[in-house]
């Protein structure tokens, strides 16, 4: 199953309220993933541009959509970016591929 990592930033008032209800956000988040049939790796909270991190694998782009989608449209965040993670072998196959692929400069 692909991977994906989610960069998010939430807004003051959900820290506020978070603040006066210490939650562990790693379940919530477990629960989202598993109700498409995913896995949640790993949550982390940071410093710096985003607030916290997780890695999440998903059967299908659809799927992590779905869930992407669903926590956007909760209003607890400012912001959410989701990756797709390729492995090794999946860019070693895309960078033999791209050999092949006949691209023309614009304006050439």
């Amino acid at each position: 199953m692909p991977l994906y990592l989610s960069r998010f930033s939430y807004t003051p008032e959900t820290w506020a309220r978070m603040i006066g209800n210490p939650e562990d956000r790693r379940v919530a988040a477990q629960s989202y993933i598993e109700s498409v049939g995913g896995k949640l790796h790993g949550f982390w909270y940071a410093f710096g541009s985003h607030d916290g991190y997780t890695l999440w694998e998903a059967p299908d782009n659809v799927s992590m959509a779905a869930v992407a989608l669903a926590l956007g449209g909760g209003g607890a965040l400012a912001t959410l970016d989701t990756t797709v993670l390729l492995t090794v072998d999946e860019t070693m196959d895309a960078l033999r591929r791209a050999g092949q692929v006949r691209y023309g400069a614009p304006g050439a």
